[in-house]
């Protein structure tokens, strides 16, 4: 027997044409699904579920989130920071705790039953949610797209299958799913439009309690914590070999706990270290960071994209184990629409604001290549007042300008939430009149 419906989604489902699509617009209490595993994915969230509480008041928000989705309303069933893993070892290891806590996101579904689901990227989980979801009839939308153009392309007769509406975030994915029968648009990047800081250096000096005289270099290891221990202590021996004539910002991911983070730096790492007299400051926001910092080094992933959109010049990093990145090189094949080409090793790009520029415009040092002396080879052309550094800057802001939209029909700014917000509210008043629910049981 199918579960108890609102009283607006029974009168709807009993009425046709015109009448039940009202019924449907109606709505009064929503009940709206989330899926984000990740720090950006929680940021995304959260504004999506702001900007649906203006328009809804009563709308109801479940499922899958980070600490400011919950902040913003969200009630989780399943903490993000509990299931946020990298890699396909990494994932393996942990698979049966992921797997426990999936069945629970499974559960809540066929136990609430939403309106409709707002998928955030973090495939791992997401395509197996949005399988269930379509099986119950719950319409899908999935905000920043799984990098199927980059590997696994074979899943995109799975979105085709899953997902009714992709809202895409890089201008280049768009036109790959159109072309595969996806209905796809570009929102632009939430990060792109976004006004910089507006403290100052002397007033974060003053919060932080840094010297605003010396030179800062922002250090981003990722916001799961796998990437911090596998990406952190690299950084901080190349921190070391620059001397004391800087000091270093670790902006700490809402996905993870500052106090682990610190005991990992200044319990465990630095003793290992021959740590000069620069200072080490944890730092809750990652823009602020970046934006005061002469350089950054950032691990691959949104970071990249936060370090282009202030147009820090920085170094992108990462490191799995070698089994994973053995199986990504073999698997990470660009289609036309992005034009990419290898590096001495054979490695194609991977940080996105290479593929974004079409062209190599920041070092990529990964795996084998990611060593302290690489590192301070790539960062002190960045630090200096060498050619390199004017260069980089350049070519940041001519990459951000690919990230910002068309300007709305109103003329008003585009806002990829409000778009989002909007795409939502369309699938509430369409997909919803085009089937009754499945029943959970029979899911």
């Amino acid at each position: 027997m199918p579960l108890p419906m609102p009283l607006s989604y029974r009168v709807g489902t009993a009425l046709h044409g015109r009448a039940k699509l009202i019924a449907i617009a109606t709505h009064s209490n929503p009940r709206i699904f989330l899926s984000a595993g990740e720090a950006s994915g929680d940021h995304y969230g959260a504004g999506i579920i702001a900007e649906l509480r203006t328009r809804m008041p009563d709308a109801t928000f479940t499922g899958l989130g980070g600490t400011e989705m919950a902040d913003a309303g969200q009630q989780r069933i399943v903490r993000a920071e509990d299931v946020a893993h990298m890699g396909f070892t990494e994932v393996i290891r942990h698979a049966p705790y992921i797997y426990a806590q999936y069945r629970k996101l499974v559960a809540s579904i066929q136990r609430q039953q939403p309106d409709v689901a707002i998928l955030i990227d973090f495939p791992e989980v997401n395509f197996r949610l949005a399988k269930k979801l379509k099986r119950l009839g719950v319409p899908v939308l999935w905000f920043v797209s799984p990098q199927l153009w980059a590997w696994k392309r074979g899943r995109i007769r799975q979105v085709q299958r899953t997902v009714d509406r992709m809202m895409v975030i890089f201008p280049f994915e768009a036109p790959f799913y159109r072309a595969r029968g996806v209905d796809a648009e570009f929102v632009g990047h939430p990060l792109a439009g976004l006004p910089l800081p507006t403290i100052t250096r002397e007033g974060y000096a003053v919060q932080h309690g840094l010297d605003a005289a010396r030179p800062w270099i922002a250090l981003l290891p990722g916001s799961r914590w796998n990437e911090v221990t596998a990406n952190l202590p690299i950084m901080l021996e190349a921190a070391a070999l620059l001397g004391p004539g800087y000091d270093f910002l670790i902006p700490v991911a809402n996905t993870l706990v500052t106090g682990k983070v610190s005991d990992l730096v200044f319990k465990e790492l630095l003793p290992r270290i021959q740590w000069p007299t620069s200072s080490i400051t944890l730092v809750p926001d990652a823009r602020e960071a970046l934006f005061h910092s002469r350089a950054a080094i950032v691990a691959s992933g949104t970071a990249t994209v936060q370090a282009l959109t202030i147009g820090t010049p920085f170094v992108v990093v990462y490191r799995v184990s070698a089994l994973t990145f053995a199986l990504a090189k073999r698997m990470i094949h660009y289609p036309a629409e992005i034009p990419a080409a290898p590096d001495a090793d054979g490695n194609l790009p991977i940080a996105m604001v290479n593929l974004i520029a079409g062209k190599r415009i920041v070092p990529e040092l990964l795996n084998r290549r990611f060593t302290a002396a690489n590192l301070i080879a790539e960062l002190r052309p960045l630090l200096d007042e060498t050619p390199t550094r004017p260069e980089m800057i350049a070519d940041l802001a001519e990459a951000r300008a690919k990230l910002l939209p068309a300007p709305a029909p109103t003329g008003q700014p585009a806002d990829p939430i409000r778009r989002v917000s909007d795409a939502v509210i369309e699938l509430l008043q369409t997909c919803e009149s085009a089937a009754p629910r499945t029943s959970a049981t029979n899911v």
